[in-house]
């Protein structure tokens, strides 16, 4: 039976058997698969690959497989003297799409001013057509989603904390500059403006209007906002994750 070996490289590992992870190993395999198969079979989904190498050469999803191939898998940063059209060029486009088990991270997301759809009700297959349609970053926990072949921008959230998944994207996608610089509303995503406190004050309680000056309206849902304790809680976190920027 023909057989390939093969290497994952940094996080890719986290997707592996464990006997198979951070080491090089031999795959047995039948026909000429596609490599984008081969390494989805063995667990990674190909929107965490941005680089193959095959005996030393950069290859393609649809590169197929034969005997003896030698294949080195990489995640984004990993290799980065090395170039590669795995993954589509959307610098500085950070838009999100979340599935349902990501709701507290969607609403973090938002509250950093990051436009973040939350379709609490949609299923696998309207997400990954939103993520396609409108080049969005699909956020998920469910390797099989993100293995669907129209989704060519996804994340895999590994972490289970709401508070540890805000900063393992933020580390992922290098947010750091991009923190605070605008905010949208936590439950619709739409965009807040400042408002004076006289617009406000038949829509929040008078001990509200007297502790707090600064008010931000939703143009879309019409929400209130202002400085309250999920703001400082989340400056706070801010202020540690760019305090521990490596």
């Amino acid at each position: 039976m023909p057989e390939a070996s093969l290497r994952f490289y940094a996080h890719l590992n986290d997707f592996l058997a464990p006997s198979r992870r951070q080491l090089e190993f031999l795959h047995r395999f039948d026909g000429m698969p596609a490599v984008k198969d081969m390494i989805e079979a063995l667990g990674v989904p190909h929107t965490e690959v941005a680089l193959i190498l095959v005996n030393n050469h950069p290859v393609d999803f649809t590169y197929n497989v034969h005997t003896g191939d030698r294949i080195s898998v990489y995640p984004p940063f990993a290799h980065p003297e090395l170039t590669s059209d795995l993954q589509p060029d959307a610098e500085g486009d950070f838009r999100f799409v979340a599935d349902v088990h990501l709701g507290r991270l969607a609403a973090y997301l938002r509250m950093l001013g990051f436009d973040t759809l939350f379709p609490e009700d949609y299923r696998d297959e309207e997400l990954a057509r939103i993520s396609s349609e409108e080049g969005r970053i699909l956020l998920t926990r469910d390797r099989g989603l993100l293995k669907r072949s129209i989704v060519r921008r996804g994340y895999y959230v590994r972490a289970t904390d709401p508070w540890q998944q805000l900063e393992e994207l933020i580390k992922r996608f290098d947010l750091y500059d991009l923190l605070a610089k605008a905010q949208r509303c936590t439950g619709c995503n739409g965009e807040l403006r400042v408002v004076p406190k006289a617009e406000v004050v038949d829509r929040v309680l008078p001990s509200t209007l007297q502790y707090y000056d600064e008010f931000r309206l939703c143009g879309t849902c019409g929400k209130v906002y202002w400085r309250g304790s999920h703001y400082e809680q989340m400056d706070a976190f801010i202020a540690r994750v760019c305090h521990h920027r490596s």
